[in-house]
């Protein structure tokens, strides 16, 4: 399920968006409409999706993402959970407010960058830490990379 879900959340959620978007209003694909929706879909409703996970579940995270047995890391994880669901709050209402995206997509992407680079630093990485690595990497490459096209084009 874990696969599936970051699949969808991080590739073909936004595809389909911009594609659709792209074709309802007549427009070329840019970065902007990029941007948008990836910060709606991997800012916003994944990381709301994650926090909720962690809060709720913690030991999930905790056991079966990045390998750690036992209750301590627990409260670590639901602190965790919390920051992740005001990421995502803010992303996905970056949908509603245009104005929030790119801070949205700079908050998303220097703690998606940081995740993966933390992530790739674990010598011992078991698959699913491997798919959040990735695509944290991924993310935060995407997500900064369109806040320097936002600064580059003034």
């Amino acid at each position: 399920m874990y696969f599936i879900s970051v699949a969808g959340l991080m590739f073909v959620f936004p595809l389909l968006s911009i594609a659709i978007d792209a074709i309802q209003h007549s427009v070329p694909v840019g970065m902007a409409l990029i941007g948008k929706w990836y910060v709606f879909w991997a800012v916003g409703l994944r990381l709301l999706l994650a926090g909720l996970k962690q809060i709720l579940q913690p030991r999930y995270t905790a056991e079966k993402i990045l390998g750690i047995k036992g209750d301590e890391a627990l409260l670590l994880v639901r602190e965790l959970g919390f920051g992740n669901l005001s990421i995502g709050i803010v992303g996905s209402l970056s949908l509603f407010f245009p104005g929030w995206v790119l801070p949205a997509a700079l908050v998303g992407g220097v703690f998606y960058l940081l995740a993966g680079i933390n992530h790739a630093l674990q010598g011992h990485r078991n698959k699913l830490e491997n798919v959040a690595m990735l695509t944290d990497l991924f993310a935060g490459v995407l997500l900064l990379g369109f806040c320097g096209w936002s600064a580059w084009r003034g």
